[in-house]
């Protein structure tokens, strides 16, 4: 990798880390669907103002593939994206950056039942360690109250979302650019949460500070990351992109203990490093030797 997207990974991670933190601190106030309508409203604007700026040919892509763009809006977004903020108003925000980095063991596992893709050994195994790990993650939780099993599975719900939509970018926008599917993606999202955002509206008028946490999510965890992801995916292809998963619940731990003190069992850390671990056999990052695949078999 060159120098300039080292850096450009390490201040996207840094950046989509964060966005767990003003999760955890906007949410209280104004609630997961508010919350998450004004992220995806601000991140379309700021995305459909640098389109029109730079790259105004690929608005027509949009107006052309909006079916499908409203699909990926809500699997990609509304729902995900809700799903997290309701989690961590009882989650920390590493642990939910965690449990949000087990999206490709599920692309893997959606890829396998829809699209019949096969999965190789290395998958396999990294698919049995890592929910290896969020069962540690679980426990761990558990022990502690037993309802906070349901922002865990809400959360794990998000990532399906997200190894759905994977495969469903596959399918239908293998051939638009990513700034449009981003743009129509963010502006989709942000008009099916209109309804849902508006009735849960808090009745009390949020602070300053969990307003300054919405816009951050808006402009610099979801537009500006977008830019610099679209950028490294470019430069350096899939693989090299995917590298900031690991990235993220890092950064994520390390907001939410440096700015609001959370703290990190060792037991979360053990969760976390085996979901890592999982992750990077299912994604390929850590090859086991041979090639081996197990195809699925249809009765």
């Amino acid at each position: 990798m060159q120098a300039k997207s080292y850096l450009e990974l390490v201040i996207l991670g840094a950046l989509w880390g964060a966005s767990f933190l003003f999760m955890r601190t906007g949410s209280p106030e104004f609630g997961a669907f508010s919350l998450i309508l004004i992220r995806a409203s601000v991140a379309a604007i700021f995305l459909v103002l640098l389109m029109l700026f730079i790259r105004r040919h690929e608005m027509q892509q949009i107006r052309t593939h909006w079916k499908h763009l409203v699909i990926l809006g809500l699997t990609n977004t509304a729902i995900p994206f809700t799903l997290f903020a309701w989690a961590t108003l009882s989650l920390e925000a590493g642990l939910t950056a965690t449990l949000n980095s087990t999206a490709p063991m599920f692309g893997a596992l959606v890829a396998w039942v829809w699209l019949k893709d096969k999965i190789a050994a290395g998958t396999a195994l990294g698919l049995i360690v890592g929910f290896g790990g969020v069962f540690i993650l679980m426990s761990e939780k558990i022990s502690e109250d037993v309802l906070l099993l349901l922002p865990i599975l809400g959360a794990l719900l998000a990532s399906t979302c997200y190894g759905f939509a994977a495969c469903y970018s596959k399918l239908y926008a293998a051939g638009m650019r990513p700034l449009a599917v981003a743009t129509g993606s963010q502006i989709s999202a942000s008009i099916m949460l209109i309804i849902p955002g508006v009735m849960t509206w808090p009745e009390t008028m949020p602070s300053v500070s969990a307003w300054r946490d919405v816009i951050m999510l808006g402009i610099a965890c979801t537009g500006i990351a977008y830019i610099l992801y679209f950028r490294i995916l470019a430069r350096e292809g899939v693989s090299k992109a995917l590298s900031v998963t690991y990235l993220v619940p890092l950064f994520a731990f390390i907001w939410g203990w440096w700015f609001i003190n959370e703290q990190v069992t060792q037991t979360i850390m053990l969760g976390a490093a085996t979901i890592l671990l999982g992750v990077a056999l299912t994604t390929g990052m850590l090859k086991l030797p041979g090639k081996r695949a197990l195809a699925k078999t249809n009765p």
